[in-house]
C-alpha cells in the first residue's frame, strides 16, 4: 500500500525526539489491573502473561509484546491494553522470558526473532481461552518479532485479524549500529547494564556455558550479541543473528493487514528501517512515518499516545467496526 500520511502533531516541547524518548520511558504512569498466569512452554521453560479483561464479556483479544529489557508493566504496553479495554476488547501483556521477575529456567532466553514463544501464546489464546479474533502489537523488538512471525512463513491462524509494528527496528544491523553512536550513548548503556545483570545471574547457574571472564569482556550491545544472544540461541554470531533475524526481508510476505509505525526522528533506527518499497509493493502492509515520536515517544492528550489511538483506529479501519 502506499505510504500513509501522518496526523500526528505533540506539543511542541515533545517534537524533540530524545526529551519524547526519555519521558515516555520514565516519565509515563499507566494505571491498569492486570492478572497474572504462567503458561509452560514446550521445552519445559514457562511464559508469564499479564492479562486485563473488558467490562463486558469478549471474545476478542489484543496481544501485547515489549522491547528489550521491557516487560508487562510498561506503559507502552498498558496504555493500548487499557484503551482497548474500554473499547470491550481483553489485552494480554506478554513478559518474555525472564524478564517478568523471575529468570526463566533455561540458559537461553528471548532476541529479536524468537517467534516459536508468541507462536505458543497465540495458539494458547485461541485453543485454551477461545479467542476468536485476535490483533497483535510490538513495540520495538517486540515490533520486529511479529513482522517476522507473520511473513516467515509460519501457518497464521485465521484468527489473527490485524498487528501494529511501533518504533520497530526492521534492520537488525542498522539498529545497532545506531545505537552504539554516540548520541544515544545513555540508552546503549541501560540497555546493556540491564542486560548484564540478568546475564551474570545465568553465568552463576550456568557457568560451563559462558565463563566469569567472558562475561566481563562484554562492554557493548554488539559484544552482549556476540557472545550471549547468538551463540546461546544458536546463531554463528552476532551478524548471523542480525541477518536471519531482521524483519524487513519478510515483509513481503505479509499477508494479514499490518500497519509499522516509525517515526523519523527515532535516533534508534537506521534508514533501512523505513519499508518504504516494501510498503509500496505489498496491498497489506502499511507504513506511517511522522515527523516527530522519537522511540516509543508519541506523546499525546489524555496519556493516551497517539500510536495507541492509531492502533485501534486502524483495527477498525481494516475490520469490521468493534462493538
Amino acid at each position: 500500500m502506499p505510504v500513509l500520511e501522518t496526523t500526528y502533531k505533540p506539543p511542541f516541547y515533545f517534537k524533540n525526539g530524545f526529551v519524547s524518548t526519555v519521558y515516555s520511558g520514565l516519565f509515563r504512569h499507566v494505571y491498569l489491573e492486570q492478572e497474572r498466569e504462567r503458561i509452560i512452554l514446550s521445552d519445559g521453560d514457562f511464559l508469564d502473561l499479564d492479562w486485563s479483561y473488558s467490562k463486558v464479556t469478549s471474545k476478542k483479544l489484543i496481544i501485547l509484546l515489549h522491547g528489550l529489557e521491557g516487560h508487562g508493566q510498561r506503559p507502552y504496553v498498558t496504555g493500548p491494553a487499557k484503551l482497548f479495554n474500554e473499547n470491550g476488547i481483553d489485552a494480554v501483556c506478554v513478559n518474555f522470558r525472564g524478564c517478568s521477575g523471575e529468570q526463566n529456567l533455561k540458559y537461553y532466553s528471548y532476541h529479536s526473532g524468537s517467534t516459536e514463544d508468541l507462536i505458543a501464546v497465540v495458539l494458547f489464546a485461541i485453543k485454551t481461552k477461545q479467542y476468536d479474533e485476535i490483533y497483535l502489537k510490538g513495540i520495538s523488538l517486540g515490533a520486529n518479532l511479529i513482522l517476522k512471525y507473520l511473513g516467515e512463513g509460519n501457518v497464521v491462524p485465521p484468527e489473527v485479524k490485524a498487528a501494529l509494528a511501533i518504533s520497530a527496528p526492521c534492520d537488525l544491523y542498522g539498529s545497532c549500529k545506531m545505537l552504539h553512536k554516540f548520541k544515544n550513548k545513555l540508552f546503549h548503556d541501560r540497555f546493556l547494564r540491564d542486560l548484564l545483570t540478568r546475564l551474570k545471574e545465568k553465568q552463576k547457574r550456568f557457568p560451563k556455558e559462558l565463563s566469569l571472564k567472558t562475561l566481563l569482556n562484554i562492554k557493548t550491545l554488539r559484544d552482549f550479541d556476540e557472545v550471549y544472544t547468538s551463540k546461546a540461541h544458536g546463531f554463528k554470531g552476532a551478524l548471523d543473528y542480525y541477518e536471519k533475524c531482521s524483519s524487513v526481508q519478510f515483509l513481503p510476505n505479509i499477508n494479514i493487514p499490518t500497519l509499522i509505525i516509525n517515526a523519523l526522528n527515532d535516533s534508534f533506527l537506521s534508514p533501512e528501517c523505513y519499508p518504504v518499497r516494501e510498503a509500496k509493493n505489498n496491498i497489506n502492509l502499511y507504513l506511517e512515518m511522522p515527523r516527530y515520536g522519537g522511540h516509543v515517544g508519541f506523546v499525546d492528550k489524555g496519556n493516551v499516545y497517539y500510536n495507541e489511538k492509531r492502533t485501534l483506529d486502524f483495527i477498525k479501519t481494516m475490520l469490521k467496526p468493534i462493538s
